[in-house]
């Protein structure tokens, strides 16, 4: 056979070529194919991505607004908000956000879509069948029952401060298992609501409506959602905070105001006897309570008390003992006996941690006699003209309140005095010569006493002030945590 170069290219070469040219082309159309994936891929992503970020923009405008459209803000309402946000975000069929209460308790404060409960029911509701449960007993259920923190996945996930991904939860013992098939949980997310590295509360989601397992980007963008919703949730609480406090004021202004009137704004004219006293409250409202009563045209009632208790609790028995008080008083002359009755009439009404000690005097203008009962309360001063020294008057009696009447009855009694012209009397509370200075230090009666005799020739009104001036100048700046209670009864020189 002869060698012919020309057939020998055509029949090698040519199909070589071809078949050269063939995979070129198919690499060619495989490259535009793997290209239209990958773009069609990146367009997804990119559609994805500008979604959640329309999301998440609509969550931070929507979220302004709800601070901005009201003058107070609902924190359950907020979370509706975060938790709606938080499913649209991670495509989810149902969630929940607890927060944290009492330090160590969660209770979940939103409950969205099919959200089973992620505790022990046996352990809170005994041997109860979830499948006899409607949708809205359930939600109730949940929003009802308090967490310890470390307790079940919610707890651990408030405890540890990490998120929880589990992607396969029909394989994971944390998981409640329930037999419905619509409380069933495919795979759950659970991340940390944190503010200056605490915790204050947890979003829990489960199952995408997609089918597919719950993954690390849904962890990303709850966890940054969840961080936001943090700050939110504090400036929401603080700003709550701060609408009960302007209430609290204005009760507290309100309550101020009616002790206020409470108290006597004119002291009456008593024939020879000139009378001045001052309250000082050491909160908004007090304890403390003094009274001038005018029983006839020969008789008067003086009383000074301090409540046990003090803001609006002791306000209230305050209160309570001068309407109880001064219905007695007009019925008798026997001071002693006024506090019986006070005592017979509280002693069923008033708290058990509670108690009143009073000092009730009556003053015969005829006769310039002076009688007093001391129920548990500090005795009463006497300056006379001609003396160099201050008397206690001492006389038995125990709190109002502290013990049954038939005791009660028993112990208290009467002491009687006959004041001199020119004789000064002081009634005061515990706040006066127990005031504290900077050193811990109580100012005590001896300062009282001395105080009284530097006034011994003024009016009662410059005695007050005195005994005032003298005690706060020795607490200084020192905050009290007593009220401060003073009256002074001076017999008119002839």
């Amino acid at each position: 056979m002869m060698w012919n170069p020309p057939y020998f290219l055509g029949s090698v070469i040519v199909p070589v070529l071809g078949s050269l040219c063939l995979i070129l082309l198919l690499g060619s159309m495989l490259g535009a194919y793997l290209s239209i994936r990958v773009l069609r891929r990146i367009r997804i992503e990119r559609d994805n991505l500008v979604k959640e970020k329309e999301v998440i923009f609509n969550y931070v405008q929507n979220i302004g607004e709800t601070f901005t459209e009201s003058e107070t803000l609902d924190v359950d309402r907020l979370m509706q908000k975060v938790l709606f946000y938080a499913l649209r975000t991670t495509h989810t069929s149902g969630g929940a956000i607890y927060l944290k209460e009492d330090g160590d308790m969660l209770r979940a404060r939103a409950v969205s879509g099919v959200f089973p409960p992620m505790f022990n029911l046996h352990q809170f509701y005994g041997g109860m069948d979830v499948r006899a449960l409607k949708n809205e007993q359930i939600e109730e259920m949940i929003l009802n029952t308090r967490l310890a923190v470390g307790e079940g996945l919610i707890g651990q996930g408030a405890d540890f401060g990490t998120p929880i991904l589990i992607s396969k939860a029909e394989l994971d013992p944390r998981v409640p298992h329930y037999d419905r098939s619509l409380l069933n949980v495919k795979s759950l997310l659970l991340v940390p609501m944190r503010f200056r590295h605490e915790v204050v509360g947890v979003i829990c989601v489960v199952n995408r409506v997609d089918q597919v397992p719950l993954g690390e980007r849904d962890q990303n963008l709850l966890q940054a959602l969840a961080d936001q919703a943090s700050l939110s949730i504090y400036y929401a609480q603080f700003r709550a905070a701060l609408e009960e406090k302007r209430r609290m004021d204005q009760d507290l202004d309100l309550a101020k105001r009616i002790q206020t009137r409470l108290l006597p704004r004119e002291l009456p004219n008593i024939n020879g006897l000139s009378v001045y006293a001052f309250n000082l409250a050491a909160q908004e409202v007090g304890g403390d309570y003094y009274d001038v009563i005018p029983i006839d045209e020969r008789y008067t009632g003086f009383a000074v008390a301090d409540v046990s208790g003090k803001g609006i609790g002791g306000a209230l028995m305050m209160s309570i003992c001068r309407s109880v008080l001064r219905a007695h008083a007009s019925k008798q002359h026997d001071p002693a006996e006024v506090l019986r009755e006070v005592n017979r009439t509280m002693i069923g009404d008033i708290y058990e941690d509670m108690f009143v000690t009073m000092i009730y005097m009556i003053y015969d203008s005829e006769t310039r006699e002076l009688a007093m009962a001391r129920a548990g309360h500090d005795p009463a001063l006497i300056l006379s003209p001609d003396s160099t020294s201050v008397q206690r008057v001492e006389s038995r009696g125990t709190a109002v309140g502290l013990v049954q009447p038939i005791l009660f009855d028993q112990i208290i009694e009467t002491t009687r005095v006959t004041l001199d012209q020119g004789t000064s009397v002081i009634i005061y509370t515990d706040g006066i010569t127990e005031a504290m200075n900077d050193k811990n230090e109580e100012w005590g009666v001896e300062p009282l006493m001395r105080a009284m005799i530097a006034g011994r020739e003024q009016r009662p009104s410059q005695i007050s002030n005195i005994v005032r001036e003298r005690v706060l100048r020795f607490v200084g700046d020192v905050p009290q945590y007593d009220d401060m209670t003073l009256m002074v009864l001076k017999v008119d020189d002839a």
